[in-house]
């Protein structure tokens, strides 16, 4: 093989294009995510990407929100012995603590969905699989936040 540039010639192919050319030298790589005839169009518009800006969003949030519970309830509250059903009584007659324990409750089933929604869209190789696995996914998401949410405001100090 001769060592001069006009010998640029095609050593190899790829579905019948040549990996080398005599006008660009560079080789040929195929896009990372050609769409095939198999790749559903999306028809949501941009929901995936709320949904990421939510989870990022929602995740300093959440941080703000758990790091403050935890230095609130367990250090500048004495810790977890005084922990119990009189304190959780006492914490949930003032709205503002059931608001900050509603918005972690809300915030963390929302953020974890979504995040399990995604692991499930890239895990669940067939449809009728990642139907029923989402279903169930917000069945479980919507009972425990209404039922959280009714724990939260209905809460009676006064059981006998």
């Amino acid at each position: 093989m001769s060592s001069d540039t006009s010998s640029a010639q095609a050593i190899g192919s790829v579905e019948g294009v040549s990996l080398y050319d005599a006008d660009n030298p560079a080789p040929y790589i195929e896009a990372p995510r050609k769409r095939t005839g198999k790749t559903p169009r999306s028809t949501r518009g941009n929901f995936e990407m709320a949904a990421w800006l939510f989870m990022r969003l929602s995740g300093i949030v959440l941080v703000v929100l758990v790091i403050g519970h935890l230095l609130i309830q367990l250090v500048l509250d004495g810790g977890v012995s005084k922990v119990g059903f009189a304190f959780v009584a006492g914490r949930w007659a003032s709205p503002f603590w059931q608001v900050w324990d509603l918005l972690m409750l809300w915030l963390a089933m929302l953020h974890g969905a979504n995040g399990l929604r995604t692991v499930i869209n890239d895990y669940a190789e067939r449809a009728n699989t990642r139907l029923w696995l989402k279903g169930l996914l917000y069945t479980a998401t919507v009972f425990t936040i209404l039922l959280g949410t009714l724990v939260i405001f209905t809460f009676d100090p006064n059981i006998r």
